[in-house]
């Protein structure tokens, strides 16, 4: 028997699936921007594990019993990620290799903050669950959880080291958060700090 699921979490769900849908194609995008070899290299691991995020998420809709809905927030996600991969066409048909490679950088960081939001309440969620459903979400979460918090707080790196370099400053790159291999939010901040040790090496 599948687990009676509420309004809201079917909602969340429908949302996480286009976020991972759009990811792709926005991680593909970014792909043709990326002048950074270390950077290539981080997309294309990105682009991966975001394939292997949407099977997870249409595996978790299986064993749910959930169809995929043309809800209102879906439509919405999708309209929000077909505008950054618009956005990413306009940079590089338009600037620089390098400025394109900055605003694609920016567009992972938008797309991967409502990715992290949408994981994390999945994981707040699935603590408080109980039975089949907890189960069901909590072995997506335990998939997936890490990569997360590491495409969020890794990405920001580097839109802040590019632009750092652009302006003319002496950057970090690859960025702390990638020497560190952060993947929380106190790393993150920890690994920003840890700037000015890395620049005198």
């Amino acid at each position: 028997m599948k687990p009676k699921l509420n309004d809201q979490l079917a909602e969340l769900l429908q949302q996480m699936l286009e976020t991972e849908m759009g990811g792709v194609k926005i991680y593909e995008m970014a792909l043709q921007c990326v002048v950074n070899e270390d950077l290539k290299k981080e997309y294309e691991e990105y682009l991966e594990q975001t394939q292997k995020h949407e099977r997870i998420m249409r595996e978790l809709f299986e064993k749910l019993g959930l169809a995929e809905e043309e809800t209102p927030g879906r439509l919405v996600v999708r309209h929000i990620g077909e505008s950054l991969v618009t956005a990413m066409t306009m940079a590089k048909d338009s600037g620089t290799p390098e400025a394109a490679e900055i605003v694609a950088c920016e567009c992972v960081v938008f797309a991967e903050t409502k990715d992290h939001l949408n994981w994390h309440l999945l994981t707040s969620f699935a603590e408080e669950a109980k039975g089949d459903l907890k189960k069901a979400l909590m072995e997506a979460v335990e998939q997936v959880e890490d990569q997360e918090d590491e495409h969020l707080y890794h990405s920001k790196g580097w839109c802040r080291e590019l632009w750092i370099a652009s302006l003319g400053m002496k950057a970090v790159l690859p960025p702390p958060e990638e020497q560190k291999s952060v993947k929380t939010a106190i790393g993150a901040s920890r690994a920003e700090q840890a700037r000015d040790e890395l620049l005198k090496h």
